[in-house]
């Protein structure tokens, strides 16, 4: 599944399902599809997802479905790195005092 994240300030941004929901959650939202920020909450889920990642900057974000066989450790790629689109999409919405919708 693939999840798209829409405001009239920013270029749409489409991320892996789980990948997706991990940064709602981050934001502080419950992570279900679709939903939406109205433009006075943005700030306030920016926030909470620019804390998320200072807090474990390279975590590992990667999908589900990707995960590594044989034993080996293999490269991720991290929660700033995954984050970062969406931290991006959030401060032009937070700017431009605009909603932001997502969904599949």
């Amino acid at each position: 599944m693939l999840i798209t994240f829409e405001t009239k300030a920013y270029a749409s941004i489409t991320m892996f399902g789980d990948v997706a929901i991990a940064l709602l959650k981050l934001m502080g939202q419950s992570g279900r599809v679709p939903g939406a920020l109205m433009a006075d909450d943005v700030p306030a889920a920016l926030a909470h997802l620019k804390a998320a990642v200072q807090a474990q900057p390279d975590a590992p974000l990667d999908p589900a479905n990707n995960s590594v066989s044989d034993g080996e450790e293999g490269e991720h790629v991290s929660l700033a790195h995954r984050a970062l689109p969406l931290i991006e999409l959030l401060t032009a919405a937070a700017a431009q005092h605009e909603n932001v919708m997502w969904d599949v």
